[in-house]
């Protein structure tokens, strides 16, 4: 299905200039306008899932939590000893847990045997000893009970050696649980499996920050994939897709860099041009046009006339959204006098556009537009090569592309997974160090709320269950590296375009607006550029050009 919308056409002039550069231009990209109120924040340092429970237990007293966890279990599993619990009548307060747990056992075993440090968990599990390597360590042989007499048992009570286990461990271990458990189902051993993904669960809770976090979506993930789960949520509309990649555009420079640089492209592809058209096909909620449009203001002998064509799938909600985005995109092209043409289509994908469809002008220069839109096409076979023959009928000046530097499209599940864990760990924990940041703008600075680290969060979490839970069509975060996508455009009829050193220096200090920028790194790939966190690149932006 498809719909446009009414043309919007300011006629205005504008006769001052001075620069070409989207540096000189647009509103501040590290601003933000608040879509939520803001929520207390929890005390500091102290876990957020026991706090649930009503327990105040800080992230760095996991590991003594756990040690009197299982030294009580121990103790209270002697019948004669549980008896003296019912003699007292002091009671503890449990929010306290960590205080509660040791006054509990000296109480009942004030004599505490020495600590045994252990490489690996002793778990009673049979399952997990089919596990090959290091990843759960086997169940030890079961002792014989003694034969002493009832009345003996509390005297002679030896208690379970106590078990530690670092944070750093934890997380080797958690790593390998998880990755145990994609080779159980690539394997089709759905009980192993489901017997992993629970011990993964556990582990994940003993963890802080980033890595608890991205390990309970894949260990959700897997659960879903394991036990077919695929529930469909009214919520998982455009619109409400939509709005958590606006959060996800707050939280992080990832989306600023990629409007970013595929404006730049697009600016100095229309240098000298009279009138100009965009053809997005990602255009959502038009958060990258309004510095373009600011960049061709300032741009010397007046800006071109501009022409866009917003391309959208169905809102679900009944409401034009692409038509409300226009008109806002009217406004601001009035505000700074540029004559402004605006064109919605709504598609159900973009397979099913075609080049008669977008009243092409021969006196126009056309670019292309296209953010993380791609690679979903590679779900259904044959539907990116029909879209890349629609762009070459385009004609385009430029045609500009970001998608993410990943290779999550292998035929191979095990491969797919390992790959897609390292991914995301390293997104999650740029994620989790620009939280703690702040967004400066004009008369002061802006903190990031918890709202858009959460919903960033999630919009990142619904991602990695698509990659590791879905298959066949349903699968559609496909993503592939810059190497790959040079292939296809190339086979396709495209050549590369050399986005420039200006542009690898204007990007660079976005990102030191940004945060400070620390950790995030732009890199120059043969002509294209990609913004990473630390040594991993996380995303790229090419530019091509019809042969």
């Amino acid at each position: 299905m498809k719909r446009e919308y009414p043309n919007h056409d300011h006629n205005t002039h504008f006769n001052t200039a001075t620069s070409s550069s989207l540096s000189a231009a647009g509103p501040d990209l590290s601003g933000k306008s608040k879509m939520w109120n803001e929520i207390d924040e929890p005390d500091a340092g102290v876990d957020e899932l026991l706090a649930v429970l009503g327990y105040k237990v800080k992230s760095s007293d996991m590991i003594d939590v756990a040690q009197k966890i299982e030294h009580l279990e121990g103790v209270l599993g002697n019948d004669d000893e549980l008896s003296q619990i019912a003699s007292y009548s002091v009671h503890y307060n449990p929010s306290d847990l960590s205080s509660w747990l040791g006054s509990m056992i000296c109480e009942l075993n004030p004599i505490v045997q020495q600590p045994i440090v252990a490489d690996s968990f002793a778990t009673g599990v049979d399952d997990l000893q089919a596990i090959a390597g290091n990843a759960i360590y086997p169940p030890p042989a079961k002792k014989p009970k003694p034969t002493s007499p009832p009345e003996a048992a509390s005297s002679s009570y030896n208690p379970n050696p106590i078990v530690l286990v670092d944070s750093q461990e934890n997380g080797v271990r958690l790593v390998h649980t998880l990755m145990a458990c994609a080779e159980a189902i690539q394997n089709d051993d759905l009980k192993l499996a489901g017997t992993l993904v629970k011990q993964a669960g556990i582990l994940a809770a003993s963890q802080a920050g980033a890595m608890r976090k991205v390990a309970a979506y894949f260990a959700e993930a897997l659960a879903r994939r394991i036990y077919r789960l695929y529930p469909k949520s009214e919520q998982d509309s455009p619109a409400f897709q939509d709005l958590l990649e606006m959060h996800f555009y707050e939280t992080c420079p990832y989306l600023k860099f990629a409007h970013f640089t595929a404006n730049q492209a697009i600016l100095e592809a229309f240098a000298g041009k009279k009138k100009v058209h965009v053809i997005d096909f990602s255009m959502k909620q038009g958060m990258q046009w309004p510095a373009l449009m600011q960049a061709l203001a300032l741009r010397p002998g007046g800006p071109p006339s501009f022409r866009l064509t917003g391309i959208g799938p169905p809102s679900g909600d009944n409401k034009d959204h692409l038509q409300e985005v226009g008109w806002k995109l009217a406004q601001v092209a009035d505000s700074i006098r540029v004559k402004f043409q605006y064109r919605g289509f709504i598609a159900e994908s973009l397979a099913d556009l075609e080049p008669a469809m977008i009243d092409l002008r021969e006196d126009e220069v056309v670019a292309v537009n296209t953010v993380f839109e791609l690679h979903p096409l590679l779900a259904r076979p044959g539907e990116i090569d029909k879209v890349l023959t629609v762009v070459k009928g385009m004609k385009p000046e430029i045609l500009t592309v970001v998608e993410q530097e990943a290779n999550h499209n292998g035929p191979v599940f095990m491969e797919r997974f390992t790959e897609s864990l390292h991914y995301y760990s390293t997104l999650f924990d740029s994620l989790e160090s620009s939280g703690n940041g702040v967004s400066p703008v004009e008369g002061g600075d802006v903190v990031l709320t918890d709202q858009d680290k959460v919903m960033s969060e999630v919009y990142l979490g619904k991602q990695i269950c698509n990659v590791v839970a879905c298959e066949g069509p349903d699968r559609v975060e496909r993503h592939e590296t810059l190497t790959q996508w040079k292939t296809r455009f190339e086979s396709a009829g495209f050549e590369a375009v050399h986005l420039g050193s200006n542009a690898y220096k204007q990007a660079s200090m976005l990102l030191a607006v940004f945060a400070g920028g620390d950790g995030y790194r732009v890199e120059e790939n043969d002509g294209c550029l990609t913004l990473g966190w630390h040594t991993r690149p996380l995303i790229a932006t090419s530019a091509w050009k019809l042969k």
